[in-house]
């Protein structure tokens, strides 16, 4: 294969994350957005050490697998992966695509993949399932009219206005109808990504599955000064039971007309509308300065009868119902932590990588002590307010690196439970967890590669796995979670 080639083949797989392996007479290429059993046009952009990566050109004749996808973005969007393709199908490509990564790593010990891993865990629901979405502003097509949506798959610059996205609920697409509605009458100038011009950047829309709270974020340059107060009267007019709170804050020059446009009621109830002010060369979101326009800047949800306070920067797992699967199977692999003499529990956990404490205030109850370990301090402060929320006094949550970290707690674990982001564990801070020589380590991965490497350093120094699987936390999308047990050998 040389580079620049446009060649034909059949996707014989997909391995994590979204590499689809073509064969052609040529030999196996690499192209990604390609689904099992499709007839494919790709071009050639990379060959290396006798490895050959492609971008996908053309589905030639669709897989004997894929049905109409749900959605109708599908295919322009750059969001989802998978969505013509049965769910039941997903589950059996993801459960394969982590199986394949590990199996090198487990046929090392004695009990090898068929005795550990289990079958693959959906997702309580398929459709609807976000509680967060970032929305860009932008153009379809270059000085095209104002769009507000996902990237255009391939493109930085192009967005898809999605409003019918299929992985959030109805609430969310008649929001993102109406903020779009409202600056299209007014003209307003979006945030260039080559010129470093104009105003729009992002909305932010994030839902409460228990609660149904929404909190929702305009996310805007400084670059001009623009009246939002129509804006938020629009959105508050979305709902029947915030009627009276719309009237005590019209008074910018919203007529009676305007508020009623939109796309009919929301489910759920806004509980504050914020002003981001973004001035970031880099596609980001994030604040310089928040402005609440209306209520307040954050929202309640629920997960396995605790409840947690959660701001427009709060990482929570993105699936609720999703995450209450993913929780009560890691709490299943840790099994019985156990308890002292008088019967009270006597054992310290320690939570590392935490983010908002969501597993060391479910594992609480059944420690002596819980002590988390994250290095985003507001996810650390909101950790610490979750717990108080939730009346538990025996959860310690520390701001900064696990590899720091660990060398100034003086209370020793007596079990680890690993969640990392997306690049695993640091090697030397993965060989100091190892040191610590726990009986038990639950280590739950948003990346399978990552993991494989990671259980490739515990096998080494004395663990075994026993018990894993895979947790679907995203329908329609390539991206899956992991669980597994580590039990260290002769204890």
């Amino acid at each position: 294969m040389k580079k620049g080639q446009v060649l034909e083949g059949i996707v014989e797989r997909v391995d994590f994350p979204n590499k689809g392996i073509v064969k052609c007479e040529e030999g196996n290429c690499v192209v990604k957005n390609s689904l099992p059993g499709q007839k494919v046009s790709f071009g050639i952009n990379k060959v290396r050490k006798g490895k050959a990566e492609g971008r996908l050109l053309q589905v030639v004749e669709k897989s004997p697998l894929e049905v109409e996808s749900p959605c109708p973005h599908f295919g322009s969007c750059g969001g989802c992966s998978y969505q013509t393709l049965p769910y039941e199908e997903q589950l059996k490509l993801k459960e394969a695509q982590v199986r394949r990564l590990l199996a090198p790593v487990l046929e090392k010990q004695e009990k090898g993949m068929e005795e550990i891993f289990e079958p693959i865990t959906p997702s309580p629901v398929q459709f609807g399932y976000r509680n967060k979405m970032e929305f860009s502003f932008g153009d379809e097509v270059k000085d095209g009219p104002l769009a507000l949506g996902m990237h255009k798959r391939g493109s930085f610059y192009d967005i898809v206005t999605v409003k019918q996205c299929q992985i959030v609920d109805e609430d969310y697409r008649k929001i993102l109808d109406c903020v779009l509605t409202y600056f299209q009458e007014r003209n307003t100038s979006f945030y260039h990504r080559l010129r470093h011009t104009g105003y729009l950047r992002h909305l932010l829309v994030r839902k409460a599955r228990k609660t149904g709270e929404i909190l929702i974020a305009l996310v805007t340059t400084t670059q001009e000064e623009v009246e939002l107060s129509g804006l938020v009267e629009r959105l508050l007019a979305l709902q029947d039971n915030q009627a009276e709170g719309v009237q005590s804050f019209a008074g910018a020059g919203e007529d009676e007309e305007n508020k009623e446009v939109g796309c009919g009621k929301l489910d759920g109830k806004i509980v504050g509308i914020l002003h981001t002010k973004n001035d970031s060369v880099a596609d980001v979101v994030k604040s310089d300065e928040t402005i609440i326009l209306y209520g307040q800047d954050y929202f309640y949800e629920e997960l396995l009868g605790l409840k947690f306070k959660i701001s427009e920067f709060s990482f929570f797992q993105t699936n609720s119902l999703g995450a209450e699967v993913l929780y009560q199977k890691a709490r299943e692999y840790i099994g019985e932590v156990g308890a002292g003499a008088n019967g009270k529990p006597d054992k310290v956990i320690y939570d590392l990588y935490s983010g908002t404490g969501t597993i060391a205030q479910m594992m609480a109850p059944v420690a002596r002590k819980v002590i988390g370990v994250e290095i985003v301090e507001e996810a650390v402060e909101a950790a610490k307010k979750n717990a108080e929320l939730n009346g538990l006094t025996n959860c310690e949550f520390i701001a900064g690196d696990v590899l720091k970290v660990l060398d100034d707690i003086e209370e020793k674990p007596d079990l680890i439970i690993l969640d990392p982001p997306r690049d695993g564990i640091h090697p030397k801070a993965l060989d100091k967890i190892i040191r610590y020589g726990v009986e038990r380590i639950v280590y739950i991965s948003c990346k399978p590669t990552s993991l494989a490497r990671d259980l490739e350093v515990f096998l080494e120094h004395g663990y075994v796995v026993e018990r894993g699987t895979a947790v679907d936390m995203f329908p329609g999308a390539a991206h899956v979670e992991c669980v597994t047990l580590l039990q260290r050998k002769n204890t």
